[in-house]
């Protein structure tokens, strides 16, 4: 029984997220009806990502078993062509290690969010960044960021839904950087907690805007207390960027 792996892009908009879920459509749900299309066989698609509803992908790793063999090639052209019109397509398909995971074997996943800071509203990038209408200093947004980079108790910015055993995680990187009127934050770790990076922009759009002072954020951190997190980011801006294994 051959396993194959997945590269997946996907626009969040119009899924009700990652995950199968009953009131709405999913991107595991798209392509798992694209494979029964293929080949007629019900199989589960294991995403390295359970991304939330309007959160976005440039490389989503998926993978599923098969009892029938094909091409790499044929899996990519036909899932693709049977996820019409879904925004979702297949970028790469590839016959994968037996135990080879998504989720498991990941070592590292990095995210990237985009705010667009203009007073027009947007036309193109609509659903694609948040949108804040005024100037916010990326370097004071920037430094506030570091003191959250490192293994940390990451309760603050963990949503109250969040399945994980423990809110210890490391986070190897938040950087924040500006191109012309978009500041894009930009984060890695080998797992994530529940909504942790929108939680974390959020906070960081505080000392952007200078209502936090920087070492505010740390504060909030050390605290471990949910109600210490700054307005969670909506998921528009968010984007699943790769995942290393």
């Amino acid at each position: 029984m051959p396993r194959y792996r997945l590269t997946v892009e996907y626009d969040g908009a119009p899924f009700v997220g990652w995950q199968r879920q009953d009131n709405g459509p999913s991107v595991q749900g798209a392509l798992e009806e694209a494979i029964f299309k293929l080949c007629g066989e019900t199989v589960t698609v294991t995403g390295a990502g359970r991304t939330d509803a309007g959160v976005h992908a440039y490389g989503q790793v998926a993978h599923f078993d098969l009892v029938k063999a094909f091409a790499p090639d044929k899996i990519r052209d036909a899932l693709n062509h049977f996820l019409r019109p879904a925004p979702a397509a297949v970028l790469d398909a590839a016959v994968a290690d037996p135990e080879f995971h998504a989720r498991f074997s990941a070592k590292a996943r990095h995210y990237l969010y985009r705010i667009v800071c203009r007073r027009a509203p947007l036309a193109l990038e609509r659903g694609h960044a948040w949108h804040v209408v005024h100037d916010l200093d990326a370097e004071a947004m920037h430094f506030a960021a570091q003191s959250l980079v490192g293994q940390h108790d990451f309760t603050t910015f963990r949503a109250s839904e969040c399945q994980a055993k423990s809110p210890v995680k490391t986070l190897d990187k938040l950087t924040v950087r500006r191109a012309a009127d978009e500041i894009c934050v930009e984060a890695s770790a080998r797992s994530f907690l529940h909504n942790q990076v929108r939680s974390m922009v959020g906070t960081l759009k505080l000392g952007g805007e200078g209502k936090w002072h920087p070492r505010e954020v740390g504060q909030a951190l050390v605290a471990c207390d949910r109600s210490r997190c700054g307005p969670v980011a909506p998921p528009d801006g968010l984007y699943l960027v790769k995942v290393d294994y």
